[in-house]
């Protein structure tokens, strides 16, 4: 994974977790700004994908199994669509921090991810 986007991704993943988390911390229901916080992070996650299987294909390979990294980057993916999925069925101000539980759990696989993938 390439420093920018390890970059890139762990500010927007921890600013989504603080920011989700500040609204459950005010008890406001679940709303566009926090849900389209996680929205970020899953289209720049996107961006990730694409990004991985060029480089994949090219001449860069993972220091770990390139299918470990595949893994992590597939399950990144998920995470924040179910956060969403969850926080708009159950419209509880609890659910605020199911998307900062979300967003914090796509920061630690990013840096997962980034520990697997060569920093050159």
């Amino acid at each position: 994974m390439p420093d920018f986007f390890f970059l890139a991704l762990s500010v927007l993943a921890a600013a989504a977790a603080i920011l989700t988390a500040g609204f459950g911390v005010a008890k406001r229901l679940p709303h566009l700004i926090g849900l389209g916080a996680l929205a970020l992070v899953e289209l720049a996650l996107l961006v990730q994908l694409v990004t991985s299987i060029v480089l994949a294909t090219g001449t860069v390979s993972a220091r770990a199994s390139v299918a470990e990294f595949f893994i992590y980057l597939v399950v990144a993916l998920l995470v924040p669509l179910l956060a969403m999925f969850w926080a708009l069925v159950e419209r509880v101000f609890w659910s605020n921090y199911v998307l900062a539980v979300g967003a914090f759990t796509v920061f630690v696989m990013v840096a997962r991810m980034h520990i697997l993938w060569p920093n050159s």
